[in-house]
């Protein structure tokens, strides 16, 4: 492609989601674990992250199915076809299989080809690196119009004899499409990782000689995961506001990463800002790592919570240990 004479902006056309029909409540999840004799309940739930449901995916459905529901919603939104697509970023823990990319496999299920297409592998953050990789793309001329998509299933790999990380989870898919413009939209990013804390929030398995080796289910720890989520997320979002010469004033509202409620409200006390301007969905869907900031993007613009104009702060914390900012004016 042609490069693009300066200054080009990147700006979101659309947004789109995509939950799997089968939701479950704390109550029915709790009676399902009773039968494998692990108990909990709606209240201990709900007291310790605010979550009362999510969604899993049936048997036979995976990653790709996810986001092709979620990338046409947001290519509808967005006036677009899939023809006019060229990038592809996938965000992603739970790919379809070990490659070809889920992005390769959703591009094939959209009936296009020809447009690079990849994995972002950053797990909860893995929205917030793909925005700021399509919107460097878009920036230098490389595409001209992305769909950046956050899909999981993370209910495959959940250890459903651990309370304390199987009801934290759920399965889902939100998408972008982005856009060059002179106009500025995303107005700064801000990305970081510390390979350190490893071992507080990973799956430790992996395939080799036909075998799954080490665990392949999640593990967490979540008292250091809250330590380290409150702190980082507020730097990065002190650091997006000073790239764009913003201040927290200047803040419509907050989508963080949907995790735990107390997570979540801690980030928006520390930027002064009041509670009506967090989007919260964790409730209804748990934490969908990847999937979770574009589920609740889109469901706060269709609702009309979210309109055009407003500033958002997009906010990840993840595995690896992996965190990061985005600031957009949509």
């Amino acid at each position: 492609m042609t490069q693009t004479a300066f200054p080009r902006f990147t700006r979101i056309a659309g947004t789109g989601s995509y939950l799997p029909p089968r939701r479950l409540t704390n109550a029915q999840l709790a009676a399902q674990l009773a039968e494998q004799g692990v108990e909990t309940s709606d209240q201990w739930i709900v007291e310790r992250t605010g979550i009362r449901a999510r969604h899993f995916a049936d048997d036979g459905v995976v990653c790709s199915d996810l986001a092709l529901h979620a990338a046409r919603h947001a290519l509808e939104a967005a006036g677009r076809q899939a023809g006019e697509i060229d990038l592809i970023i996938v965000a992603t823990s739970t790919p379809d299989m070990v490659f070809p990319s889920t992005a390769c496999l959703l591009q094939q299920k959209l009936g296009i080809a020809g447009c690079p297409a990849f994995d972002v592998q950053a797990v909860c953050s893995g929205f917030v690196y793909a925005l700021t990789v399509a919107d460097s793309m878009i920036r230098t001329g490389a595409a001209s119009r992305a769909l950046v998509i956050g899909s999981e299933v993370f209910s495959r790999i959940l250890d459903f004899t651990d309370r304390t990380t199987c009801v934290l989870f759920g399965d889902g898919a939100g998408a972008v499409v982005l856009e060059a413009s002179d106009a500025p939209g995303i107005l700064a990013t801000d990305l970081h990782a510390d390979g350190r804390h490893v071992g507080i929030l990973c799956t430790p398995g992996t395939v080799a000689g036909g075998k799954v080796l080490g665990d392949p289910l999640l593990k967490m720890d979540g008292q250091a995961v809250f330590k380290l989520a409150v702190r980082v997320l507020e730097e990065s979002a002190r650091a997006v506001l000073d790239k764009a010469g913003r201040q927290d004033s200047d803040i419509d509202w907050l989508i963080p990463h949907q995790a735990n409620i107390r997570i979540m409200q801690g980030t928006a006390k520390k930027l002064k800002l009041p509670l009506e301007k967090l989007v919260v969905t964790v409730d209804e869907h748990g934490n969908t790592s990847a999937a979770s900031i574009p589920l609740a993007l889109d469901h706060a613009v269709r609702s009309g919570q979210v309109k055009r104009g407003d500033t958002v702060m997009l906010e990840g914390v993840g595995g690896g240990f992996t965190w990061g900012a985005v600031l957009l004016d949509l």
